[in-house]
């Protein structure tokens, strides 16, 4: 069965791509993920506040009862430190890129573009075949401008394309103004690839400490569905290759993405639910799938149900919105008394 797809530029033997999580601190966990059938492994991002050599920052706290596999834990960022600092950041990039033949993708996250240009230099240097550019910024100035925002992102992506020879990928949050417009700016600039969504960390309030305290849940196979909706939406659309991140959980899920658009999936909470070697069933799995269906190749559904197909998808979907709606007051109970 042929489930070769391209990503950033990549032949890749199938859309499985490991997405940025601790994973990919601990050298034997990349191994295992190689042996298991990584297509690409994306690291972690480096926060432009990790700039200072060896500074380490605060992480965030997951719950526990979201993770099953043994030793999960040992994984994910401590809430009193993150486990990598830039120096070992960069040091962990390189023996990663040394340890595994597949693509490895480095995250970036800055907040000046001094800080993003000097840094992605770095991850260059230090041996990544790719960049995800990850623009996780929560705007809460009522004065501030949407316009000026997306200005200011845009230019930055296009100076950290101008700035290195590898491919670079940007990692939406699903909050802009319109999606589909700015998606186009920034293949405009020259990107390889989109990816969506960002996942936000959403804040939760202590009631004893009278604290709010930052949350980290894995995802659920729920949350594919916002990403399904634009993947429709951008494919055809934009020359970049499109990965969906954030509620992948099982093949189906995979066939999901890829008929509404994706070239690749990234995969990060069911890693750490299951262990890396999910990653093998997800792919034996995704080949029995298509046998079932007697689809050759997997790149013959790519975008089969993207909105591209559709002459009007605005109407469209509001006329899937309205049947929904009206679905769902008709199978509603009715009242005793009517």
């Amino acid at each position: 069965m042929d489930l070769r797809t391209r990503y950033l530029g990549f032949d890749l033997p199938h859309p499985l791509v490991v997405g940025a999580s601790p994973l990919a601190d601990d050298l034997d966990l990349v191994r295992r993920l190689e042996d298991a059938g990584a297509a690409a492994i994306v690291l972690r991002s480096l926060f432009e506040e990790q700039l200072a050599p060896g500074t380490r920052l605060g992480g965030l706290a997951i719950e526990d009862g979201d993770v099953s596999f043994a030793g999960a834990l040992s994984y994910l960022p401590r809430a009193d430190e993150y486990a990598l600092g830039r120096d070992e950041y960069l040091e962990q990039l390189a023996r990663v890129k040394t340890a595994v033949g597949v693509p490895v993708v480095a995250s970036l996250n800055g907040t000046t573009l001094g800080g993003w240009l000097a840094h992605a230099r770095l991850l260059e240097d230090a041996g990544a075949d790719a960049l995800e550019l990850n623009l996780y910024k929560m705007v809460t100035d009522p004065a501030a401008d949407p316009r000026s925002i997306e200005e200011e992102e845009v230019e930055l992506v296009s100076a950290v394309r101008d700035a290195v020879l590898v491919p670079v990928a940007v990692k939406l949050s699903p909050y802009y103004t319109s999606i589909a417009h700015f998606a186009q700016r920034l293949d405009g600039a020259g990107i390889a690839g989109l990816v969506l969504f960002n996942r936000f960390y959403q804040s939760d309030v202590d009631l004893e400490a009278l604290e709010v305290r930052p949350r980290l849940h894995l995802s659920s196979p729920r949350e594919l569905l916002l990403r399904l909706r634009w993947l429709a939406a951008l494919h055809g659309r934009v020359r970049a290759s499109l990965a969906a991140t954030g509620g992948v959980h099982s093949a189906e899920d995979v066939v999901k993405a890829v008929l509404c658009g994706a070239d690749a999936v990234q995969v990060v909470s069911v890693l750490l639910r299951h262990g890396p070697e999910r990653l093998a069933s997800l792919r034996r799995e995704l080949g029995e799938w298509l046998e079932r269906h007697e689809c050759d190749a997997l790149a013959d559904l790519t975008g089969a149900l993207s909105l591209e197909r559709c002459p009007d998808p605005a109407a469209f979907e509001r006329a899937q919105y309205l049947w929904l709606l009206q679905g769902t007051r008709e199978r509603a109970p009715r009242d005793a008394s009517e």
